[in-house]
């Protein structure tokens, strides 16, 4: 195993000395774990339109989403444990076989609910191989190389925007949406094969004790998300606020379970408290979450009923998103600590104006301002994502640090999951099922991007928490 000790932050590798000293297979079999994660929720969402037509399942469509978040959660949460208990391998391997395999009974699944058991699957397979492709990363690699190692796996994330809905459109105009999760089931499969036969250092399991793996906990998390989609699959007027409240019980459950958890806690003290800086970045990512997923789980069928476009164009007007991110990323990641409040304020803004700017675009057009506001979505993620991290831990007691640092993540994938569920309710109240023609379609986008724009709001007050001056920023101030 590499002793990361023996390197300094500060050593700087040029690029060729970086292609001539580092591991190049090691490299490709992170960058493909990546990959798979990456790519699959936009050639999913580029392809979700022909799955409604061919197999039905329109109710289930905001579960596509929902699902698949949930299984990366409770991947996430088990990785550290997994690899601490068995090393790298044997986990890693298991989690490209399930991705795989759910990627086998997504494909030949006659049903939207077998497709979605798929769904499941990939979750936990591509939540747990993105996961352990950041610990092989500083496993495999001396520290000096990390940065490097880094901007490869941002650019096959960024590679992941332009692909994933070229592919996903591809294979419905010429050929079939089946043929697309086969696709990906292929290189899982040969991913999990290289990984149990490939040679090389390998992560021993540990002696000392670790934790517990937060079943309950989790179990609880997962019940909200199933309880809040289950009440929006058929709207009634007593059912689905019954499921709803029951949901959000669980939801408040799993948060006071978590919080006397001790040294197990997945999230930090006061978790969505915006008077702490903790609690205020995690409220605030939550909410933004929330609210900008309605474009990912919605956007392409709602765009090909309105506008009449074809599968590939939805699929990139949504993953312009995604690039936005990636060049807006690149663009500010020089940037001093001084400025951090300044480009999370303008970041999370713009994020928050983007879906004021759905509410209009996505029902009335034209198409090329709805692909502007998804990219002005993902671009202000991009702009404030390094410096959320960077001043919530600067902030942030030292004791609490490491758990915030791993909660980020974890409350983001959190709000998809519960977003996807959130305007699964709203669209299927609307008329999503019922919509027969252009207007009646426009009119569900409508209600749908109002109904996510509170939970913008809320975010952009969370943020003040984080952002309002703190002694730290004392350090920054020129006598």
């Amino acid at each position: 195993m590499t002793d990361l000790s023996q390197d300094t932050v500060e050593d700087y590798v040029p690029w060729p000395a970086f292609l001539r000293e580092t591991r190049i297979g090691a490299l490709l079999l992170i960058c493909l774990a990546v990959w798979l994660h990456a790519a699959d929720s936009l050639i999913v969402a580029t392809m979700l339109p022909s799955i409604v037509d061919e197999i039905g399942g329109a109710a289930l469509v905001s579960w596509t989403v929902s699902i698949y978040e949930i299984g990366s959660i409770v991947a996430g949460a088990a990785t550290a444990l997994l690899t601490m208990r068995y090393g790298l391998r044997a986990p890693m391997c298991a989690a490209a076989l399930l991705f795989g395999l759910g990627c086998g009974l997504s494909a030949v699944s006659p049903n939207m609910p077998l497709v979605l058991l798929g769904r499941a699957l990939q979750g936990f397979g591509g939540g747990g191989l993105v996961a352990m492709a950041f610990v092989a990363l500083t496993v495999f690699f001396p520290r000096r190389h990390v940065a490097r190692v880094l901007a490869v796996v941002s650019a096959f994330w960024g590679l992941s925007a332009f692909l994933g809905p070229l592919l996903g459109g591809l294979f419905v105009e010429y050929a079939n949406w089946r043929f697309g999760f086969g696709f990906f089931g292929a290189q899982a499969l040969a991913l999990a094969l290289w990984i149990a036969v490939r040679r090389g250092e390998e992560v021993p399991p540990q002696q000392q004790e670790v934790g517990h793996f937060p079943l309950t906990r989790l179990a609880l998390l997962c019940l909200a998300v199933v309880l809040i989609s289950y009440g929006g699959i058929r709207v009634g007027q007593l059912s689905t606020p019954l499921l709803i409240g029951a949901g959000v019980l669980s939801l408040a459950f799993f948060f006071w379970r978590d919080g006397r958890a001790g040294r197990d806690r997945l999230l930090p003290h006061a978790p969505l408290d915006p008077r702490h800086a903790a609690g205020a970045t995690l409220l605030m990512l939550m909410c933004l979450s929330m609210g900008t997923i309605g474009i990912l789980a919605y956007g392409p069928i709602l765009m090909t009923q309105i506008h009449g476009i074809s599968a590939l164009t939805a699929g990139y007007v949504v993953a312009a998103s995604s690039i936005g991110w990636t060049l807006t990323a690149i663009a500010v990641s020089g940037a001093p600590e001084r400025q951090d409040r300044m480009w999370i304020g303008l970041g999370m803004g713009l994020t928050c104006l983007s879906i004021a700017g759905f509410v209009w675009s996505v029902p009335a057009g034209p198409v090329w301002l709805i692909g502007l506001f998804a990219m002005l979505e993902g671009g202000g993620f991009g702009l404030a994502w390094t410096f959320i991290l960077r001043r919530v831990t600067a902030v942030t007691p030292a004791a609490e640090v490491q758990r915030v640092s791993a909660a980020i993540p974890t409350v983001q994938r959190m709000g998809y999951a519960l977003g996807a569920a959130y305007v699964g309710v709203v669209a299927n109240a609307a008329g999503f099922l019922d919509m027969s023609n252009a207007a009646e379609a426009a009119e569900v986008a409508r209600i749908l991007f109002l109904a996510s724009l509170p939970l913008g709001l809320i975010g952009l007050a969370a943020m003040v928490g984080l952002l309002r001056r703190h002694p730290y920023d004392d350090r920054f101030v020129r006598g």
